[in-house]
């Protein structure tokens, strides 16, 4: 790749998180909160070392979430990751826990008590408390992982047991809808969960993070209660799947 072309992508890069944060900015205002209420994550799945590390000294991104475990291991050593919060977002299986738990600061995609139960193992060995998320399957969707609404609250007592996770909140993504009033009816009805559970009592649960919303949906999200939104291609372009 020439040098023009890498700029063109760093400027591209810039100009989108420019434009991201101004309506991050906006819909937190128009929610009734302030800008820095919501926070902002750089999605980095499939993106190349290079244009994170752009994304991070260079634009400010203090949040970066990774959907597989040997994709995040892969570019960790070649990542500015100083003062850097790392996430995994997508599903884990509970063969690769041992694998990621020293490496981030939050598990994102808890969906069943088994999966609690093993990063709560791996990290008694370390001497470690996860800081997890709790996602929740909001449309009942066959192809999706995440709790079922209806069955959640039969596994919030066993969760809230465990010793070494933290349950900092709730993670969702919605159905593809063909309306922006559906997908807020799913936001709207995630954040009526959230704020449910946050009013009871579990050990080991501070509930303070809602996350939901995407490229094409953030500001929807954010309407709703959103406090963490999850950014990829709308900030680094398409993705290119290899």
């Amino acid at each position: 790749m020439t040098t023009s072309l890498f700029d063109d992508r760093f400027n591209a890069i810039s100009e989108n998180l420019k434009r991201i944060r101004d309506d991050i900015n906006e819909s937190a205002v128009k929610s009734g909160r302030r800008p820095d209420d919501v926070r902002l994550m750089a999605v980095t799945k499939t993106v190349s070392v290079e244009y994170i590390n752009h994304a991070i000294t260079e634009c400010g991104i203090d949040l970066i979430g990774e959907n597989k475990v040997q994709e995040f291991l892969s570019k960790k050593d070649d990542l500015k990751l100083n003062g850097v919060e790392k996430h995994l977002i997508g599903h884990l299986q509970t063969n690769k826990v041992k694998k990621i738990v020293p490496y981030v600061d939050m598990i994102q995609s808890v969906d069943s008590y088994k999966l609690a139960k093993v990063i709560s193992d791996e990290s008694i060995k370390i001497g470690k408390t996860m800081d997890v998320l709790l996602e929740v399957n909001i449309g009942g969707e066959e192809s999706k992982t995440g709790f079922d609404k209806s069955q959640f609250f039969d596994s919030l007592y066993e969760i809230s047991d465990l010793p070494a996770i933290n349950v900092k909140g709730l993670m969702t993504i919605p159905p593809i809808c063909d309306s922006a009033a559906e997908v807020e009816n799913y936001f709207a009805m995630m954040n009526d969960f959230y704020n449910e559970i946050k009013s009871k009592d579990y050990k080991n649960f501070a509930f303070d993070i809602l996350s939901m919303g995407m490229s094409g949906d953030f500001k929807e999200a954010i309407l709703h209660g959103s406090n963490l939104v999850r950014i990829g291609s709308s900030i680094f372009g398409a993705r290119i799947y290899k």
